[in-house]
Parts: C-alpha cells; structure tokens; sequence
C-alpha cells in the first residue's frame, strides 16, 4: 500500500459515521488532502540532489455553503491531514521549514463542491532573546521575518539557522550563521548594514546579489528561501 493509500484510510475512517454525511455531496477531506499533496509535488524546490523544499503553510478557498460546513470541524481535519502530509513529504525527500499550517477561507466566487489551494514555504523563526513590545515600539527600524519583528538596536544582529544566530530562521537554504546586520547609532541618524558571513546561498538586498549593503527603511532582503524587511516598528508591512 502506498503512502496516498495509507493517507486515504486514514482519513476515510476519521471522517466516518455522522463526520462523514456532514460532506456528503460537497468538498471531501480526501480530496483536500490529494490537491495538498499534488500542491507538494509541483511545488517542490531542488536544494540538493536528494532534498527538495515545499510549501508548508496551506490557505484552502472554499464556497459559502463548503465553508459553513467544513470549518466546524477544521481542527479535527487538519489534525489528521497535517500528519499524513508529514509522512508524504518524508517518504518523497521533501522538507518543510516550519510546521504544517493548513487554513480554511471564504471564496464567494467557488460553486458547491470546488476549492482552491495557495501554498508558502514559510520558515519558522526564533529569537535568541524576545524583544518586548516595548523594545520593539522603541526602536527606529525593525526588522520583519514572516511576522516576527526584531529591533534594530546597536550593535545588530545575527542571522541564521544555528543556535549561535540572534534571530534564528529554520530554513535549510539558510546557513547556520549567514549574516550580520550591523547598526551604528540612533534615531535618523543610524547606519544599518548587511553582510555576508561566508554563507552557502549568499545574500540578495532590492533584487541584487550581495556581500555587503547598506539598508534603510523599505529594503528588502532574501537568504535561502526567506524575505525579510526593515520596516518603521508602527508600520502594517
């Protein structure tokens, strides 16, 4: 029995009984699971021979009759889903950044019985030492990593995917210690610059291929498969 297979019995048996009339006629667990994993495959992103990245964080659109019934019971599909997606990926060389995020949102313009499915690869992100919101309100510019912000304080920071990182990414393209963003002064007068640390994958700052670059509000920045910003700390970007 195959992996599909195996996901498929698992997920018939935890939608069976009054779970499963509940579906009867509209979207089909089964069938989001198969659209999640064929989203794996064509989504999936060589980083070396035998690895390959794809998406972990999953928004499924549905119609306003599927959304109204299956969100009620979106914890208990995505405990069962999530899992078996794990087990796809591991068994396919696949490898997630972060955990397996599946959400469910209203698509007024789908008919009964179809939906669509948007994907990231979104890496998790840790602090060394969390900023308060204090801290982080205080600062002139922070820097944003898939929600999480960090200020921008003297001396700067770290970043990478080791223990040794002060902003810590779980990315795989991401060395353990890929770069240092460092800050002099602050207020309008502060100086902010990137710099590579000797990473695999390199840095790119606006769209440019870099070792070193000054960075100022708005700049955007990519390592591994990650973009980060420098953003105003009472900004919604």
């Amino acid at each position: 029995m195959g992996v599909f297979d195996r996901v498929e019995k698992k997920l018939e048996n935890a939608v069976s009984g009054a779970f499963a009339r509940a579906f009867k006629g509209d979207v089909q667990p089964v069938e989001i699971t198969a659209r999640l994993q064929r989203e794996l495959d064509s989504e999936a992103k060589l980083l070396s021979r035998d690895r390959k990245l794809v998406p972990n964080e999953f928004t499924i659109g549905l119609s306003q009759h599927d959304y109204d019934r299956l969100t009620p019971y979106s914890k208990t599909l995505n405990a069962e889903i999530a899992p078996q997606l794990r087990d796809y990926a591991a068994e396919s060389g696949y490898i997630f950044n972060g955990p397996v995020m599946i959400e469910y949102s209203l698509d007024a313009s789908l008919p009964v019985g179809r939906f669509t499915i948007t994907s990231a690869a979104v890496a998790g992100v840790d602090a060394a030492e969390e900023a308060t919101p204090s801290e982080i309100r205080a600062a002139n510019l922070v820097i944003e990593v898939n929600g999480v912000r960090h200020p921008l304080t003297p001396p700067g920071v770290t970043i990478g995917r080791g223990t040794d990182a002060d902003l810590r990414i779980n990315d795989p393209g991401v060395s353990r210690l890929h770069a240092r963003i460092g800050v002099v002064g602050t207020g309008r007068g502060q100086q902010i610059t990137i710099e590579d640390l000797g990473s695999t994958n390199g840095i790119t700052v606006d769209g440019q291929r870099t070792r070193q670059a000054t960075l100022t509000l708005g700049s955007r920045i990519e390592i591994g498969s990650t973009r980060l910003a420098i953003v105003s700390p009472v900004s919604d970007a």
